[in-house]
Order: structure tokens, then sequence, then C-alpha cells
């Protein structure tokens, strides 16, 4: 893939991580890089075709991020998935792209619908495996997970998302901020984006 395409599909990650699939158009794009939307679409014929690709590219990114670890135990497979939902929101104050595509899939075109349902599927079935078999329990942390991050860009701090993830596992957990103080906190999409 060139240079041009990867920075497309960085800020187009950038951007529907932040508002959805509908938070960017290619023009938007084109202008952020400096080249015309109709280059755009020689790298992609669609906006669905962007989206799938940008959707791919970050299950392989995301499964790296978790790879299995030698004599990992349950507690360590949750801290490195809950590690790497937190990087996230911890990085610029975005949501998980899958998460965020995934509570629109109803209005998505079928090609990114069905790459957003393979990262579900994929993580579940990796959560599982690595959980002795307990494919409920994958889905009870992918959810929290998920929620966990809603949470903090609705609150606005991190600390939301460890008050929601905290009882996946105590190993490795952050200490908590009392909840009273999250209450107080200023507008919160502003606050995680500073």
């Amino acid at each position: 893939m060139s240079e041009t395409a990867e920075k497309l599909m960085d800020l187009a990650e950038e951007r529907m991580r932040e508002a959805g699939y509908h938070g960017f158009s290619f023009r938007e794009l084109a202008a952020k890089i400096g080249i015309k939307s109709a280059s755009v679409h020689h790298h992609f014929p669609t906006k669905a075709d962007m989206a799938a690709a940008v959707a791919r590219r970050y299950l392989e990114r995301f499964l790296e991020n978790v790879a299995p670890q030698p004599g990992e135990s349950g507690e360590d497979v949750i801290a490195v998935y809950r590690s790497a939902f937190r990087r996230s929101i911890e990085h610029d104050g975005g949501m998980c792209l899958s998460g965020m595509l995934g509570a629109e899939s109803g209005g998505l075109p079928v090609e990114v619908a069905e790459e957003i349902e393979n990262f579900f599927r994929k993580a579940v079935e990796d959560l599982a495996q690595r959980l002795g078999g307990s494919e409920e329990r994958a889905f009870a942390v992918l959810a929290t997970l998920e929620g966990a991050l809603i949470l903090a860009r609705a609150y606005g701090e991190v600390a939301a998302f460890d008050h929601a993830a905290a009882a996946l596992t105590d190993n490795d957990a952050p200490p908590l901020m009392p909840l009273a103080l999250l209450n107080r906190k200023p507008h919160a999409a502003e606050k995680l984006r500073a």
C-alpha cells in the first residue's frame, strides 16, 4: 500500500474513532494531506472500501497487540486486553474503532458491517480459547471493555474506564480515582482530547 493510502487510512481511522462512519469525507481527508478529492478515489473507490480496509487493518493491529504470550494465565489475558483498550482512550480519547462502528452497524454499508462483525468474532474466539473455552466469559470481558470506553468518554476521564473494568481483574490495575471526583469534571470530550 502506498504512503498516501496509509496516511488516508490513518486520518479516516482517527475520524471514525472520534465520530463514526459519517464523521469523515474524502474531501476532508484530501484537504488534510494536500491532495485532490479525486485522488482519494484512486486509492479507495468508495468510502465503504476505505472504511472496510481501515477496519481490517485495525483488527490486524489489535490482534498483534493482544497476542498470546507463553505461560499466560486467564488473568494475564484479561489484563492484556484491558491494557489494549485503555491505551486507545488514554492515547487520544478515541473509541475502539470496532466499538464505535459496531454501534452504527445497522446503518453501515454491508462490507463495513462485515468487517466490524469479524473483529468481534475474532476477539471473542481469541478470548474464549485463551480463557479455557468460556465463550460467555469472552463476551462479558469484551462487553465490559467496550462499555468502559464509553463511560470514560462520557466522563472525560480515563479513571472511569478503570472503574468500569476493575471487576475483570485486580492484577496490574491502576489506582482508582474516587467516583465523586469524576462527577465534578469539566466537559468530558474536551478533557480526554487535552
